[in-house]
Protein backbone atom coordinates (compact mmCIF):
# COMPACT_ATOMS: atom_id res chain seq x y z
CA UNK A 1 0.00 0.00 0.00
CA UNK A 2 1.27 3.24 -0.86
CA UNK A 3 2.00 6.28 1.35
CA UNK A 4 0.78 9.80 0.61
CA UNK A 5 1.62 13.15 2.59
CA UNK A 6 -1.63 15.65 2.43
CA UNK A 7 0.02 19.27 1.70
CA UNK A 8 -2.02 21.89 1.95
CA UNK A 9 -1.80 26.09 1.26
CA UNK A 10 -4.39 27.69 3.90
CA UNK A 11 -4.96 31.40 4.39
CA UNK A 12 -8.32 32.04 7.10
CA UNK A 13 -9.72 28.48 6.77
CA UNK A 14 -11.61 28.21 10.18
CA UNK A 15 -14.95 27.97 8.77
CA UNK A 16 -13.90 24.60 6.73
CA UNK A 17 -10.49 23.35 7.98
CA UNK A 18 -11.64 20.67 10.26
CA UNK A 19 -14.55 20.11 7.54
CA UNK A 20 -11.69 19.24 5.00
CA UNK A 21 -9.36 17.22 7.31
CA UNK A 22 -11.72 15.23 8.93
CA UNK A 23 -12.89 13.45 5.73
CA UNK A 24 -9.56 12.54 4.64
CA UNK A 25 -7.17 12.57 7.61
CA UNK A 26 -7.71 8.33 7.61
CA UNK A 27 -6.28 8.24 4.36
CA UNK A 28 -3.12 10.11 5.08
CA UNK A 29 0.32 9.38 6.10
CA UNK A 30 1.78 12.63 6.74
CA UNK A 31 -0.05 16.46 6.77
CA UNK A 32 1.60 19.00 5.60
CA UNK A 33 -0.28 22.86 6.40
CA UNK A 34 1.48 25.62 5.22
CA UNK A 35 -0.21 28.79 6.13
CA UNK A 36 0.23 32.01 4.11
CA UNK A 37 -0.77 34.78 7.09
CA UNK A 38 -3.79 33.79 8.69
CA UNK A 39 -5.16 35.96 11.13
CA UNK A 40 -8.19 33.61 12.11
CA UNK A 41 -7.70 30.45 14.25
CA UNK A 42 -7.14 28.11 11.47
CA UNK A 43 -3.25 27.38 12.72
CA UNK A 44 -5.48 26.73 16.25
CA UNK A 45 -7.69 23.96 14.18
CA UNK A 46 -4.36 22.64 12.40
CA UNK A 47 -2.57 21.75 15.60
CA UNK A 48 -5.20 19.37 16.33
CA UNK A 49 -4.06 17.10 13.46
CA UNK A 50 -0.21 17.65 12.44
CA UNK A 51 2.68 19.33 14.02
CA UNK A 52 4.04 20.30 10.98
CA UNK A 53 2.89 23.93 10.26
CA UNK A 54 4.88 26.10 8.64
CA UNK A 55 4.42 30.08 7.43
CA UNK A 56 5.08 31.44 4.29
CA UNK A 57 5.41 34.73 3.42
CA UNK A 58 2.82 35.69 1.18
CA UNK A 59 3.87 37.01 -2.41
CA UNK A 60 0.74 36.51 -4.66
CA UNK A 61 1.74 33.31 -5.92
CA UNK A 62 -0.08 30.24 -5.65
CA UNK A 63 2.67 28.14 -7.19
CA UNK A 64 4.85 29.20 -5.10
CA UNK A 65 3.44 28.64 -2.00
CA UNK A 66 2.09 24.62 -3.32
CA UNK A 67 6.16 24.27 -4.12
CA UNK A 68 6.42 25.07 -1.02
CA UNK A 69 4.23 23.09 1.15
CA UNK A 70 5.40 19.89 -1.44
CA UNK A 71 9.12 20.54 -0.80
CA UNK A 72 8.16 19.45 2.86
CA UNK A 73 6.70 16.01 1.72
CA UNK A 74 8.21 12.84 2.58
CA UNK A 75 5.97 9.98 1.56
CA UNK A 76 5.55 8.49 -1.96
CA UNK A 77 2.64 10.64 -3.12
CA UNK A 78 1.52 13.71 -2.60
CA UNK A 79 -1.83 14.67 -2.05
CA UNK A 80 -2.58 18.12 -2.91
CA UNK A 81 -6.01 19.69 -1.49
CA UNK A 82 -7.47 22.98 -1.09
CA UNK A 83 -9.49 23.55 2.63
CA UNK A 84 -13.21 23.98 0.86
CA UNK A 85 -13.11 20.45 -0.33
CA UNK A 86 -14.98 17.61 1.13
CA UNK A 87 -14.44 13.86 0.59
CA UNK A 88 -18.01 11.93 1.45
CA UNK A 89 -17.99 8.33 2.92
CA UNK A 90 -18.47 6.51 -0.97
CA UNK A 91 -15.41 8.38 -2.40
CA UNK A 92 -13.34 7.92 0.77
CA UNK A 93 -14.12 3.74 0.14
CA UNK A 94 -12.92 4.82 -3.35
CA UNK A 95 -9.60 6.43 -2.23
CA UNK A 96 -9.19 3.47 0.41
CA UNK A 97 -9.05 1.25 -2.49
CA UNK A 98 -7.04 2.99 -4.72
CA UNK A 99 -4.63 2.98 -2.10
CA UNK A 100 -3.97 -0.44 -1.48
CA UNK A 101 -3.69 -1.12 -5.56
CA UNK A 102 -2.05 1.73 -7.27
CA UNK A 103 0.26 0.62 -9.52
CA UNK A 104 4.20 1.94 -8.67
CA UNK A 105 4.38 3.40 -12.66
CA UNK A 106 1.20 5.69 -12.07
CA UNK A 107 2.74 9.00 -11.88
CA UNK A 108 -0.67 11.44 -11.37
CA UNK A 109 -3.86 10.23 -10.10
CA UNK A 110 -6.84 12.60 -11.73
CA UNK A 111 -9.99 12.81 -9.67
CA UNK A 112 -13.43 14.37 -10.58
CA UNK A 113 -13.60 18.02 -9.16
CA UNK A 114 -17.40 17.79 -8.37
CA UNK A 115 -20.04 21.17 -7.01
CA UNK A 116 -17.70 23.59 -9.24
CA UNK A 117 -20.48 25.75 -9.95
CA UNK A 118 -21.52 26.63 -5.91
CA UNK A 119 -19.85 30.00 -6.00
CA UNK A 120 -17.63 28.86 -8.65
CA UNK A 121 -15.01 31.63 -10.24
CA UNK A 122 -14.21 29.91 -13.61
CA UNK A 123 -16.01 26.65 -14.19
CA UNK A 124 -18.39 26.01 -16.81
CA UNK A 125 -19.05 22.72 -15.91
CA UNK A 126 -19.96 21.30 -12.78
CA UNK A 127 -17.98 18.22 -12.93
CA UNK A 128 -14.41 17.77 -14.27
CA UNK A 129 -11.19 16.04 -13.85
CA UNK A 130 -8.17 17.04 -12.05
CA UNK A 131 -5.05 15.76 -10.87
CA UNK A 132 -4.89 15.54 -6.89
CA UNK A 133 -2.53 12.80 -6.57
CA UNK A 134 1.20 12.82 -7.50
CA UNK A 135 4.26 10.55 -7.05
CA UNK A 136 6.77 12.60 -5.47
CA UNK A 137 10.10 11.65 -6.86
CA UNK A 138 9.81 10.80 -10.66
CA UNK A 139 12.00 7.82 -11.74
CA UNK A 140 12.78 8.23 -15.48
CA UNK A 141 12.48 5.19 -17.80
CA UNK A 142 13.53 3.89 -21.40
CA UNK A 143 11.21 3.15 -23.89
CA UNK A 144 10.75 1.82 -27.53
CA UNK A 145 12.56 -1.14 -28.64
CA UNK A 146 14.68 0.67 -30.86
CA UNK A 147 15.49 4.39 -31.17
CA UNK A 148 14.90 4.26 -27.54
CA UNK A 149 14.37 7.14 -25.63
CA UNK A 150 13.13 8.23 -22.20
CA UNK A 151 9.29 9.07 -21.49
CA UNK A 152 8.58 12.04 -20.55
CA UNK A 153 4.89 12.40 -20.79
CA UNK A 154 3.55 11.25 -17.21
CA UNK A 155 1.79 8.12 -16.79
CA UNK A 156 -2.00 9.50 -15.66
CA UNK A 157 -4.96 7.48 -14.16
CA UNK A 158 -8.39 8.82 -14.19
CA UNK A 159 -9.78 7.54 -11.19
CA UNK A 160 -13.39 7.31 -10.40
CA UNK A 161 -13.01 9.37 -6.86
CA UNK A 162 -15.41 12.56 -6.89
CA UNK A 163 -14.20 15.25 -4.69
CA UNK A 164 -16.93 17.68 -3.72
CA UNK A 165 -16.44 21.36 -3.77
CA UNK A 166 -17.82 23.31 -0.95
CA UNK A 167 -16.34 27.05 -0.40
CA UNK A 168 -18.06 29.41 1.86
CA UNK A 169 -17.66 32.76 -0.17
CA UNK A 170 -16.62 33.30 -3.68
CA UNK A 171 -12.85 33.88 -4.63
CA UNK A 172 -12.93 35.62 -7.46
CA UNK A 173 -11.93 39.05 -5.92
CA UNK A 174 -8.83 37.55 -4.63
CA UNK A 175 -8.08 35.87 -7.91
CA UNK A 176 -7.92 38.85 -9.59
CA UNK A 177 -5.95 40.96 -7.45
CA UNK A 178 -3.37 38.62 -8.36
CA UNK A 179 -4.08 39.04 -11.98
CA UNK A 180 -3.59 42.66 -11.78
CA UNK A 181 -0.42 42.84 -9.25
CA UNK A 182 1.09 40.30 -12.01
CA UNK A 183 0.25 42.51 -14.90
CA UNK A 184 1.51 45.97 -12.71
CA UNK A 185 4.55 43.79 -11.76
CA UNK A 186 4.95 43.50 -15.74
CA UNK A 187 4.50 39.74 -15.60
CA UNK A 188 3.28 38.36 -19.10
CA UNK A 189 0.81 36.35 -18.60
CA UNK A 190 0.93 32.43 -20.35
CA UNK A 191 -2.20 31.93 -22.95
CA UNK A 192 -3.45 29.65 -20.46
CA UNK A 193 -3.31 32.42 -17.65
CA UNK A 194 -5.03 34.88 -20.67
CA UNK A 195 -7.28 32.47 -21.02
CA UNK A 196 -8.08 31.92 -17.00
CA UNK A 197 -8.30 35.69 -16.28
CA UNK A 198 -10.62 36.20 -19.17
CA UNK A 199 -12.97 33.40 -18.02
CA UNK A 200 -13.17 34.65 -14.88
CA UNK A 201 -13.90 37.56 -15.45
CA UNK A 202 -16.58 36.95 -17.66
CA UNK A 203 -17.50 34.21 -15.05
CA UNK A 204 -17.26 36.11 -12.50
CA UNK A 205 -16.50 39.62 -12.63
CA UNK A 206 -18.73 43.09 -12.34
CA UNK A 207 -18.41 46.22 -14.01
CA UNK A 208 -15.63 47.36 -11.84
CA UNK A 209 -13.64 44.46 -12.14
CA UNK A 210 -14.24 44.33 -16.29
CA UNK A 211 -13.33 48.58 -16.15
CA UNK A 212 -10.25 47.14 -14.20
CA UNK A 213 -8.83 44.89 -16.59
CA UNK A 214 -10.07 46.35 -19.35
CA UNK A 215 -6.59 47.99 -20.78
CA UNK A 216 -4.76 45.18 -20.24
CA UNK A 217 -7.15 43.08 -22.94
CA UNK A 218 -7.52 45.80 -25.08
CA UNK A 219 -3.49 45.74 -25.58
CA UNK A 220 -3.64 42.12 -25.98
CA UNK A 221 -6.31 42.25 -28.74
CA UNK A 222 -3.90 44.10 -30.38
CA UNK A 223 -0.92 42.48 -29.63
CA UNK A 224 0.76 40.33 -32.70
CA UNK A 225 2.48 37.93 -30.69
CA UNK A 226 -1.23 36.74 -28.93
CA UNK A 227 -2.26 34.26 -30.44
CA UNK A 228 -6.08 34.22 -32.18
CA UNK A 229 -7.46 32.77 -29.40
CA UNK A 230 -6.04 35.09 -26.83
CA UNK A 231 -7.34 37.92 -29.44
CA UNK A 232 -10.41 36.87 -29.63
CA UNK A 233 -10.90 35.96 -25.85
CA UNK A 234 -9.38 39.74 -25.15
CA UNK A 235 -11.80 41.39 -27.43
CA UNK A 236 -15.22 39.93 -25.57
CA UNK A 237 -13.82 41.19 -22.68
CA UNK A 238 -13.35 44.87 -23.57
CA UNK A 239 -16.52 44.89 -26.01
CA UNK A 240 -18.58 43.51 -22.21
CA UNK A 241 -16.82 46.21 -20.28
CA UNK A 242 -17.37 48.82 -23.36
CA UNK A 243 -21.03 47.95 -23.05
CA UNK A 244 -21.42 48.41 -19.82
CA UNK A 245 -20.01 51.99 -19.71
CA UNK A 246 -21.84 52.52 -22.95
CA UNK A 247 -18.73 53.43 -25.23
CA UNK A 248 -20.15 52.06 -28.91
CA UNK A 249 -17.11 53.09 -30.63
CA UNK A 250 -15.41 50.28 -28.61
CA UNK A 251 -17.77 47.36 -29.21
CA UNK A 252 -17.47 48.42 -32.86
CA UNK A 253 -13.99 47.74 -32.70
CA UNK A 254 -14.06 44.58 -30.48
CA UNK A 255 -16.88 42.93 -32.32
CA UNK A 256 -15.45 43.27 -35.46
CA UNK A 257 -11.91 41.95 -34.42
CA UNK A 258 -14.15 38.36 -33.24
CA UNK A 259 -16.61 38.29 -36.52
CA UNK A 260 -13.88 38.39 -39.02
CA UNK A 261 -13.36 35.25 -38.45
CA UNK A 262 -15.68 32.63 -37.06
CA UNK A 263 -17.66 34.27 -34.07
CA UNK A 264 -18.23 33.43 -30.91
CA UNK A 265 -21.26 33.27 -28.93
CA UNK A 266 -19.97 35.63 -26.79
CA UNK A 267 -19.65 38.66 -28.81
CA UNK A 268 -22.89 37.63 -30.24
CA UNK A 269 -24.79 37.78 -26.80
CA UNK A 270 -22.79 40.98 -26.17
CA UNK A 271 -24.66 42.79 -29.60
CA UNK A 272 -27.73 41.48 -28.82
CA UNK A 273 -27.22 42.79 -25.08
CA UNK A 274 -26.33 46.63 -26.53
CA UNK A 275 -29.46 46.12 -29.22
CA UNK A 276 -31.49 44.76 -26.08
CA UNK A 277 -31.03 47.78 -24.30
CA UNK A 278 -31.44 50.18 -26.63
CA UNK A 279 -34.38 48.52 -27.63
CA UNK A 280 -34.03 47.24 -30.90
CA UNK A 281 -35.50 44.01 -30.54
CA UNK A 282 -35.39 42.73 -33.96
CA UNK A 283 -31.62 43.84 -34.06
CA UNK A 284 -31.30 41.97 -30.71
CA UNK A 285 -33.15 38.95 -31.52
CA UNK A 286 -30.76 38.54 -34.39
CA UNK A 287 -27.85 38.76 -32.25
CA UNK A 288 -29.24 36.12 -29.56
CA UNK A 289 -30.18 33.82 -32.17
CA UNK A 290 -26.42 33.72 -33.57
CA UNK A 291 -25.40 33.03 -29.88
CA UNK A 292 -27.78 30.50 -29.49
CA UNK A 293 -27.58 28.52 -32.65
CA UNK A 294 -24.44 29.81 -35.05
CA UNK A 295 -21.73 29.69 -32.64
CA UNK A 296 -19.72 28.29 -30.00
CA UNK A 297 -18.88 29.73 -26.21
CA UNK A 298 -14.82 30.66 -25.66
CA UNK A 299 -15.19 31.66 -22.30
CA UNK A 300 -18.68 31.13 -20.59
CA UNK A 301 -20.82 28.09 -22.02
CA UNK A 302 -23.65 30.14 -20.77
CA UNK A 303 -23.33 32.95 -23.88
CA UNK A 304 -24.74 29.59 -25.95
CA UNK A 305 -27.27 27.93 -23.68
CA UNK A 306 -29.62 29.57 -21.68
CA UNK A 307 -28.73 33.30 -21.41
CA UNK A 308 -29.39 33.90 -25.04
CA UNK A 309 -32.64 30.89 -24.91
CA UNK A 310 -34.30 33.48 -22.03
CA UNK A 311 -33.61 37.07 -23.69
CA UNK A 312 -35.66 35.20 -26.57
CA UNK A 313 -38.23 34.19 -24.95
CA UNK A 314 -38.38 37.82 -23.29
CA UNK A 315 -38.45 39.46 -26.22
CA UNK A 316 -41.49 37.05 -27.82
CA UNK A 317 -43.57 38.23 -25.21
CA UNK A 318 -43.13 42.05 -25.83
Amino acid sequence: MVEISLCMIVKNEEKVLARCLDSIVGLMDEIIIVDTGSSDKTKEIARKYTDNIYDFEWIDDFAAARNFAFSKATKEYIYSADADEVLDEENYRRFADLKEVLLPEIEIVQMKYGNQLAHGTAYNFDEEYRPKLFRRLRSFTWIEPVHEQVRLDPVVFDSDIVITHMPHENHAKRDFHVFQTKIAQGVRLSKRLHHMYAMELYISGDADDLAQAESFFAESAVDSERSLDEVKEAACIVCRSARMRGDSHTILKMSLKDLLTEGSSEMCYELGEYFYERGDYAEAAMWYYNALNETQSILNIHTSEDWPQARLSEIEQL
